[in-house]
C-alpha cells in the first residue's frame, strides 16, 4: 500500500454522469489531497493530513512518496480514437490541401491514404514497432495512459496483421493500456479487383478469423463515407462483424451525414467524427448508449467544421474527445491543444472535456475500471505543476504533464 502526496488540488471527476452536459461547479475538488493505492487500485482518496495521521494511528504498513513541488492531480487521459501504427509522412498533402489542392488532386499525385498504405506495407513489422513506442511515449508524457490504436494501413491479409502484430508487440513494452482495432475497411484498396462488397466480405472470410485466431483485437471499425464504403453494404458489414464476436465501432459522418444512424442501429460502442451531423442525427446518437466521439485534430488538419459538440450533450449524448492522431488528416497528436480549441469553439466547461477524455472516453472503449479518482478504481493518475487545473486548457497545451502515474506507480 502506498500514499502518494501531498497534491494542491485532487480532481477527483468522482459522481459525474456518464452522459449529458456538466457544469464546472460539479466538480469533487480535494484540497491538499492524498491517494493511498495498492495492487494497481485506488484505495482512499482525501487530505493528505488526514490519510497519514489514520495510518500513522492504525500502524498500517504503507509507504509514502511525498510529492515536493506544488501539483494538481487527475484521472489520466484515455485516447480513444488513434492510427499511430503507420509507415511513412504526408507533410505533402498538408501543404498541397493548404495551397487550395482537392483530396482527388492529392491522391492522384500520389497522396492521401494510399500513400500511407504503401509506406505501411513497405514498412517491416519492427520497423512499425519502433516508431509505435515513439508515439506511445509521447502520449504517455502528455498523461495519456489508455490509447485506442487501428490498422487500416495494410487492407490485406499480410499488412493488416502485420500491423495487430506490431500493436500487439508495443502492449508487451510499454505500461501503457493498448485498445487495438481492425480497421481493415478503412477503405477499398487500389489492388483489389471487386466491388466494395467483395472487399468487405474478403474482410469478414479472410481476416477477421486470423485477427480472432491470433487474439489481435476485439474490436472492428469502418469509414463509412461516399469515398469509402457506403451505408447499406457497411451496416452489412458491421452485422457480420458482431456475429463473429468484435466490438463495433463507426467513422460517421465525417463529410456527409447519416452513418451515425447506423453506428446506433447497430449497436457500436462509438459513432466517431460526427463533423457533418445533423440536429435530427444528434438526437437520435444522443438517446442512444453509443458514444458520440469528437475528433477536433482532423477539423484542425482538413480546416473543417467541428463536431457540434455543444448540441450533443446538451441533447443529453454522450461525448468523448479524441486526438485522431493519423499521418494525414489529423498529425497533431496533442489531445490537450484539440482539447482547448474546441471547447473554445463549442463553448464546453472544463468538466466536460475532462469527462470527454477520462471516463467517458474508457467507457468507448468498454473499460469502466478508469477514468475517476475514486475507491476500486484503476489508479492511473497524471499531474501537473501548476496551482488550479482550470490551467490546463488555459495554456493550451503548453502546460505540460509532470509525473504519470501507472497502477499508481510513477513512470
Amino acid at each position: 500500500m502506498k500514499l502518494t502526496g501531498p497534491f494542491k488540488q485532487i480532481v477527483t471527476l468522482a459522481h459525474l454522469p456518464l452522459r449529458g452536459k456538466i457544469s464546472d461547479d460539479q466538480l469533487e475538488i480535494v484540497e491538499n489531497g492524498g491517494i493511498i493505492t495498492d495492487n494497481g487500485k485506488i484505495v482512499d482518496i482525501g487530505t493528505f493530513e488526514t490519510l497519514l495521521s489514520a495510518i500513522e494511528k492504525n500502524a498500517t504498513p504503507c509507504a509514502i512518496e511525498f510529492i515536493e513541488d506544488e501539483q494538481i492531480c487527475l484521472p489520466a487521459f484515455t485516447d480513444s480514437h488513434t492510427h499511430i501504427c503507420f509507415g511513412g509522412n504526408r507533410a505533402k498533402d498538408f501543404a498541397m490541401r493548404n495551397a487550395g489542392k482537392t483530396y482527388l488532386e492529392i491522391a492522384e499525385s500520389g497522396g492521401g491514404i494510399w500513400s500511407s498504405v504503401q509506406h505501411t506495407r513497405n514498412a517491416s513489422e519492427d520497423e512499425l514497432l519502433a516508431t509505435l513506442l515513439e508515439r506511445i511515449q509521447f502520449l504517455l508524457n502528455l498523461g495519456i495512459t489508455t490509447i485506442e490504436i487501428k490498422s487500416g494501413y495494410g487492407l490485406d491479409v499480410e499488412n493488416e496483421l502485420k500491423m495487430l502484430r506490431a500493436i500487439k508487440k508495443a502492449q508487451t513494452k510499454t505500461p501503457a493500456t493498448l485498445v487495438p482495432t481492425c480497421l481493415s475497411a478503412h477503405l477499398k484498396p487500389k489492388d483489389f479487383y471487386g466491388t466494395n462488397r467483395e472487399y468487405l466480405d474478403f474482410i469478414v472470410n479472410e481476416i477477421l478469423p486470423k485477427v480472432k485466431e491470433e487474439n489481435l483485437a476485439n474490436r472492428v471499425d469502418i469509414f463509412i463515407e461516399k469515398s469509402a464504403f457506403q451505408p447499406e453494404e457497411s451496416k452489412e458489414f458491421l452485422l457480420k462483424a458482431k456475429d463473429l464476436g468484435f466490438e463495433i465501432t463507426v467513422h460517421a459522418d465525417q463529410f456527409t451525414p447519416g452513418s451515425s444512424r447506423i453506428a446506433v442501429e447497430v449497436g457500436a460502442k462509438s459513432a466517431d467524427h460526427l463533423e457533418a451531423t445533423i440536429d435530427e442525427d444528434i438526437a437520435f446518437i444522443a438517446h442512444s448508449d453509443t458514444v458520440a466521439t469528437a475528433l477536433p485534430g482532423a477539423s484542425l488538419g482538413l480546416g473543417e467544421k467541428f463536431t457540434p459538440a455543444r448540441k450533443i450533450l446538451d441533447a443529453g449524448g454522450i461525448l468523448a474527445i479524441a486526438s485522431d492522431w493519423n499521418p494525414g488528416s489529423a498529425p497533431m497528436g496533442n489531445l490537450i491543444t484539440q482539447c482547448a480549441v474546441l471547447a473554445t469553439y463549442q463553448k464546453l466547461s472544463t468538466a466536460e472535456v475532462l469527462a470527454g477524455i477520462t471516463f467517458r472516453a474508457a467507457f468507448a472503449l468498454g473499460l469502466e475500471d478508469r477514468g475517476k479518482l475514486e475507491k476500486g478504481m484503476k489508479a492511473d493518475f497524471v499531474t501537473f505543476a501548476t496551482d488550479d487545473f482550470q490551467n490546463i486548457l488555459y495554456h493550451q497545451g503548453s502546460l505540460k504533464a509532470s509525473h504519470t502515474f501507472i497502477n499508481g506507480q510513477k513512470i
